[in-house]
């Protein structure tokens, strides 16, 4: 697993802003409707030059087994992230050596929808390997800015069992610290939160957002 995410990598310069503050895992969006959409081709030339140590998601939205599968190879990934209505059958059908994250919008019901789905995905005969926790944004598929409910994601995570949650929703440099010491994460993702406008981070930002996630991880063991 990962500590440190940044989602929505667009451009070399950014993805190694963000190995350089820290990050251990970058986030590509293949979802076109996304304003942080990578062509599959630009992420693989952006992958092909990264160090093998960090992990290069690819989020998906909606897209066929088939379709994650063959972008998941053509541009070398480490992980899928699931952000969409997929369901548990196409959990199965994914390649087993990948990284398999599956993304949740928290919204009035709690987490008790994820518990479900978690014993369908277990019914259908494979788990993701962790959670990320979201915030409730409507129709978008995250990356909106909205912070999630971290009081009742840290009640209700004992739902999870065993499975790694990655924090998510609404996080910034200057917010990140509270929310893994309200949560416990064991990861936190940001996108729009280190931003100068969708699709292209402030590398200070990356830096501060990293360097308060380190510390406050360090502060939670």
């Amino acid at each position: 697993m990962f500590h440190i995410k940044i989602c929505g990598i667009t451009n070399s310069e950014d993805a190694l802003a963000a190995i350089q503050a820290g990050a251990d895992a970058l986030g590509f969006n293949f979802y076109a409707k996304s304003q942080r959409f990578i062509e599959p081709t630009a992420a693989r030339e952006i992958v092909a030059s990264l160090p093998k140590v960090v992990r290069k998601i690819g989020v998906f939205v909606n897209h066929s087994a088939a379709e994650i599968s063959g972008i998941a190879a053509d541009v070398s990934l480490d992980g899928i992230q699931l952000h969409g209505n997929e369901s548990p059958e196409i959990v199965g059908q994914l390649p087993v050596q990948l990284l398999l994250v599956r993304a949740f919008r928290c919204g009035a019901a709690g987490l008790v929808p994820l518990s479900e789905y978690l014993n369908k995905c277990r019914a259908a005969g494979r788990v993701p390997d962790a959670v990320l926790i979201d915030a409730d944004a409507g129709a978008e598929f995250g990356g909106t800015g909205e912070q999630a409910d971290w009081n009742r994601v840290a009640r209700e995570r004992i739902m999870l069992e065993r499975t790694p949650l990655i924090l998510a929703g609404g996080l910034t440099p200057a917010n990140v610290a509270a929310a893994i010491s309200a949560v416990r994460p064991d990861a936190v993702d940001v996108a729009s939160g280190v931003e100068r406008r969708p699709g292209l981070k402030d590398h200070q930002q990356i830096a501060d957002f990293a360097a308060a996630a380190k510390r406050a991880f360090l502060d939670a063991t």
